[in-house]
C-alpha cells in the first residue's frame, strides 16, 4: 500500500484546510487509516482514526470538534477536514494505515506511511 498525502498549506487562524490520504498499490478494504501530526521539537502525536469496521472515527482530544476525518471508498481517498485551525496546530501531517488488530491510537501499529504534508496557522 502506497500512501499520499497532500492538501497542506499556510493559513490564518481561524481558517480551515481539508488534507487527503489517496491510497494506491495492493489496497485492503479493511485497513485502518489515520492521521498523526509532528511539530518541529516534539513527537509524532495521533490526530484521528477512520476504522474501516465502521466504528465511529477516534480523535484527539485536541482537534475534537474541530476536525474529522472521512473516507470515499470508491476513491480509496481519506480525508482530513480541519476547521478553526489554531497556531499550535503547526505540524507535519501523515497519514497512515494498518491491516492489523493493533491498537488504533499507537504509532506503532501503523505498517504504511505516506510522506507528509505541511500545515501552517499563522497567528
Amino acid at each position: 500500500v502506497q500512501l499520499q498525502a497532500s492538501g497542506g498549506g499556510l493559513v490564518q487562524a481561524g481558517g480551515s484546510l481539508r488534507l487527503s490520504c489517496a491510497a494506491s498499490g495492493r489496497t485492503f478494504r479493511a485497513i485502518d487509516v489515520a492521521w498523526f501530526r509532528q511539530a518541529p521539537g516534539k513527537e509524532r502525536e495521533f490526530v484521528a482514526v477512520m476504522p474501516w469496521r465502521g466504528d465511529r472515527p477516534g480523535y484527539a482530544r485536541s482537534v475534537m470538534g474541530r476536525f474529522t476525518i472521512s473516507r470515499d471508498s470508491a476513491k480509496d481517498t481519506w480525508y482530513l477536514q480541519m476547521n478553526s485551525l489554531k497556531p499550535e496546530d503547526t505540524a507535519v501531517y501523515y497519514c497512515a494505515a494498518k491491516a492489523n488488530a493493533a491498537d488504533l491510537y499507537k504509532i506503532l501499529s501503523y505498517e504504511y506511511w505516506g510522506q507528509g504534508t505541511q500545515v501552517t496557522v499563522s497567528s
